[in-house]
This record gives structure tokens, C-alpha cells and sequence, in this order.
């Protein structure tokens, strides 16, 4: 089986590997070089390296709708199907239906359910209890097309976007090996997504910030969502604070207090901070222009005392 391969992060590495490892890959495309880090120097994505480490065939277009890319992947010769993971780009009808079977795209959700660019993140923010991953066939809408393969996967009380998008790798790998495995008579399972949509939006910087007159668990949730970017966070005196990890405290807390105000520090349960009608036990911080640690110890450097207030 001859392929084609979009994608550009760490996240779509894996799902490369597979298929250069299952078929004859004609053709890698992925984002172009971009400046990165304090000297804006030019990096390469994750899928670049790959890419090259394997002596794959590597395109990186600027314009996706210039005639010259649709050119280029003519001139790859026939192609039996393409798979995109995290490409960054929507693909012109041209060049994701150019396959005998089409672009399989990768999306960590049960869709319908979390199309967007941040599904594993709302799965999380929403305090979902499972989620999962969909291979479905691109078409012109938004994570819209005919599913060929989906998997569930339990979403953990300790989880962050991390450790459950990471599992959502694997499964997605699992799905993406066996329509491989199949060949052709895979792509006689498609069938066209059901159920009521949700969206899952780019996250911004601001849906980070804390609301403490939210009940525990939901701010819980927040800081697991948005553990990779934008953090949750808030603020301890004119400084901002970014909340790596907390938890939902057993305590009662204290009627008489307000949203954000702190009971105390409880040993290893962290900071504990009144929200509504309950607790949060705050595990560990980032002061602004600090490194990450432990709520004792910004507990002590902060000198924090019970009664003041995270606003």
C-alpha cells in the first residue's frame, strides 16, 4: 500500500512510524520551518525529524491551495490512502481526496462529540468520564466525515491532557493498525457520524484564569484540561500564579469565608482554598517568572497565612 502522511507535532510522530513500518510511504508533508524560542531561530517540527531520520520523502508547502502543491502531489504518482494527524492545516478537497481512499484523519474524541482543535483539553475542562479516538475520512467540514473506526477510553480521576492524550495515542495507533491490517475492505465500515455535535475550540490564554466562586471540582477539572497550555492560574497578591495540580479537599471548608480565600495549609494535601460551598487543595504552583513547586514551599517563600485571598 502506497501513502501519504500530513502531520506536523510530536503527537502524530507515532502514527508516521506506523505506517512506514506497514507501507511504502511516497510523500511526508508538513508545516514549514517556523522561528521558535528567545533567538527566533527557524525550528523544524517533530514530524520533520522523523521524516529525515527515516529517509522519508519530505514536502513542507507554504500555500496548500497553490497549484503548485496540488502538482507536486500528482507527481507522487498513484497514492492508495493518506492519514493526518495534527497536520495545523486544513486540506483543500484537491489534495485530501486525492487518494484512491481518501485521508484518514485522527481525532482524539468520540466524535461527534469534541470537534475542534482542542478535544482531549474539554473532555477534561467538562469533567467528562470517558472519551476516546475516531479515525473518520476527511471531507470539507470540520471533523465532519464518515467514521471508520472508533475506541473509548476511560477518562482517570489523577488525569491531566497529558497523560490522557498519551494513552489516546496508543489507542489510536491500535485503530490505525488494524485498517491496515484489513487493506481495502476496511473502508467498506465507513459510516456517517451520529449523535448530537459538540465543539471543542482552541483554548486561549484567558479561558485559563480561575474563578474561585466555582464549586471545587470544576476548578479541579480546569487545572487538568489546561495542565499543557494556558495553565490555570490566578493570582497571589500583584503577581500571577499558575495552579500545576490540585485536587478536591474532603473539608467542609468555612461558610464564613469567601471565594479564593485561603483556610490554611494541610500538610501534604497542599494550600486549601474556599470555593463554592467546597474546597480545592492546591498541590503545587508557579509563581510568575519562578520555577514550578510544591504548595509548601510557595507556601513559606510567600509567606502566606490563613485568610488571605487568591483573586
Amino acid at each position: 500500500m502506497k501513502t501519504i502522511f500530513w502531520g506536523t507535532p510530536a503527537v502524530a510522530v507515532p502514527f508516521l512510524e506506523l505506517l512506514a513500518q506497514k507501507t511504502q510511504v511516497v510523500g511526508v508533508f508538513t508545516s514549514p520551518d517556523r522561528p521558535a524560542g528567545r533567538g527566533y531561530e527557524l525550528a523544524s517540527s517533530a514530524v520533520k525529524k522523523a521524516a529525515l531520520q527515516r529517509h522519508l520523502p519530505l514536502f513542507q508547502p507554504e500555500n496548500l491551495k497553490d497549484e503548485k502543491c496540488r502538482s507536486l502531489l500528482e507527481g507522487l504518482g498513484p497514492v492508495d490512502l493518506a492519514v493526518a494527524v495534527a497536520y495545523g492545516h486544513i486540506l483543500p478537497r484537491p489534495l485530501f481526496a486525492y487518494p484512491t481512499h481518501g485521508t484518514l484523519n485522527v481525532h482524539f474524541s468520540l466524535l461527534p462529540k469534541y470537534r475542534g482543535a482542542a478535544p482531549v483539553q474539554w473532555a477534561l475542562i467538562r469533567g467528562d468520564k470517558e472519551t476516546g479516538v475516531s479515525l473518520f475520512s476527511l471531507d470539507e467540514g470540520m471533523d465532519t466525515g464518515p467514521l471508520l473506526r472508533q475506541a473509548a477510553e476511560p477518562v482517570r480521576p489523577d488525569d491531566d491532557v497529558l497523560s490522557l492524550r498519551t494513552r489516546l495515542i496508543g489507542r489510536g495507533v491500535s485503530l490505525l493498525d488494524e485498517v491496515l491490517a484489513e487493506g481495502e475492505k476496511a473502508f467498506s465500515a465507513l459510516r456517517p457520524q451520529s449523535g448530537p455535535p459538540t465543539s471543542a475550540p482552541q483554548l486561549k490564554k484567558e479561558d485559563g484564569l480561575i474563578d474561585w466562586d466555582r464549586p471545587a471540582t470544576v476548578i479541579a477539572d480546569q487545572v487538568r484540561g489546561m495542565a499543557e497550555w494556558p495553565h490555570a492560574f490566578t493570582r497571589s497578591g500583584d503577581r500571577s500564579l499558575k495552579v500545576l495540580r490540585a485536587e478536591v479537599s474532603s473539608g467542609p471548608g468555612d461558610p464564613s469565608s469567601t471565594a479564593g480565600q485561603v483556610l490554611g495549609l494541610a500538610g501534604e494535601l497542599g494550600i486549601l482554598v474556599q470555593c463554592r460551598q467546597s474546597v480545592l487543595s492546591v498541590l503545587s504552583v508557579q509563581p510568575e517568572g519562578r520555577k514550578p513547586m510544591d504548595a509548601r514551599s510557595f507556601w513559606n517563600g510567600a509567606r502566606l497565612k490563613k485568610g488571605d485571598r487568591f483573586h
